[in-house]
């Protein structure tokens, strides 16, 4: 019988159990999109998952989306991620790179310059800044002949991601950034080969992906995706049809995995689950929704098909979730204040379970000469 404890093949990777941390932004880079000793530190905690997932790395710097976030275009970048990875290796672990574009989510007081999307449509909401949060401003609509050259970014920060010695990446097609804009309705309004049809709209997260495998294996090659989702602002029509059309294009490419979002009604996920023929993580409850994932929602995914489950929030404060889930002990809460505060208060803070001693005594009787 399947449970999370179970032992799962991921095309290359063998993984001990099925518990997958999801990647969740934390802002802790140093300048010049560094990881830190401390970044390995909180990483190597969490290595008893089944399978680690970065935090978003932006692949440039015009795909930067928040301040204090970690890069993998850059020498120095590649060489600063080397003792993440060599500490979750030691600890048993594996990890892959998020590969992150922010596409219209970012600022040019976060990169320099203005930031570009599939059209010039804002986002909604605002955005982080060096100096703190302003409305998303209006991004430059990228040309027909740009729009290629960002999706071969995921494919080069992949390759710096291997030379980084992560075991693989997964694409950040989900919740508003880049990918997630081309695949929308309402953030691209594009009438070149780009934007319109579904055909059309699923073309730059297709060739992204197929750069990325031609750049680094598809056994090293996972996305993550959110169907019918808002964030940011957008939104998406015919939401079966479009991920039904996307698997169809990605399925020959034999990928690591697909990584799903609860974002959309379970009859959608579990239709989607039936047209994806390879691995599937679930992530089971909303992202940033009122409720963390739990262990039933776990066994019910993975009852409905799913091979791997992602926990997000919980990973924070429960460095040892994984025997928390096992054992069935108490999940810690998280300190929402720290999720984004720069510093090792809510990073490395976050005690494994401490189990209480029996302290019964035993006195010895003198044993007979």
């Amino acid at each position: 019988m399947t449970t999370l404890f179970t032992s799962h093949r991921l095309n290359g990777l063998t993984l001990p159990n099925r518990v997958v941390m999801a990647p969740m932004t934390r802002v802790r880079a140093a300048a010049g999109g560094l990881a830190t000793p401390s970044m390995a530190a909180y990483y190597a905690q969490r290595a008893t998952a089944g399978l680690i997932v970065s935090e978003g790395v932006q692949p440039s710097l015009i795909g930067q989306s928040n301040p204090g976030t970690p890069g993998l275009y850059t020498d120095e970048q590649v060489a600063s991620w080397r003792p993440v990875t060599d500490a979750v290796h030691t600890n048993g672990g594996r990890i892959f790179a998020q590969i992150m574009h922010g596409g219209r989510v970012s600022h040019p007081d976060t990169i320099g310059t203005r930031p570009v999307g599939p059209s010039a449509v804002p986002a909604v909401g605002d955005v982080f800044t060096p100096t703190g949060r302003v409305p998303a401003p209006m991004p430059r609509a990228l040309d027909t002949a740009e729009v290629p050259e960002h999706a071969e970014s995921y494919a080069l920060a992949a390759r710096r991601g291997i030379d980084a010695g992560f075991d693989g990446v997964e694409l950040h097609g989900a919740n508003g950034y880049l990918i997630s804009q081309f695949l929308s309705s309402n953030a691209n309004l594009r009438t070149d080969r780009y934007g319109g049809p579904i055909a059309h709209r699923i073309r730059f997260a297709v060739e992204a992906v197929t750069a990325t495998v031609e750049a680094v294996g598809a056994e090293r090659t996972g996305i993550r995706l959110s169907p019918g989702t808002s964030f940011w602002g957008v939104e998406e029509t015919e939401v079966l049809d479009l991920y039904t059309a996307l698997f169809a294009e990605l399925a020959p490419l034999d990928l690591a995995y697909v990584h799903l979002e609860a974002t959309a009604d379970e009859d959608i996920l579990v239709a989607l689950r039936r047209q994806w023929p390879g691995t599937l993580i679930m992530n089971p409850t909303l992202p940033m929704g009122p409720r963390l994932t739990g262990r039933d929602d776990a066994d019910r995914w993975l009852g409905l098909g799913a091979e791997l489950i992602s926990f997000g929030r919980s990973f924070i404060s429960n460095p040892d979730l994984v025997e928390r889930l096992r054992a069935g002990l108490p999940i810690a809460p998280v300190d929402e204040a720290t999720y984004y505060e720069g510093g090792d208060a809510g990073y490395l803070t976050y005690p494994a379970h401490q189990y209480a001693a029996s302290a019964a005594t035993v006195i010895a009787e003198p044993q007979a000469a």
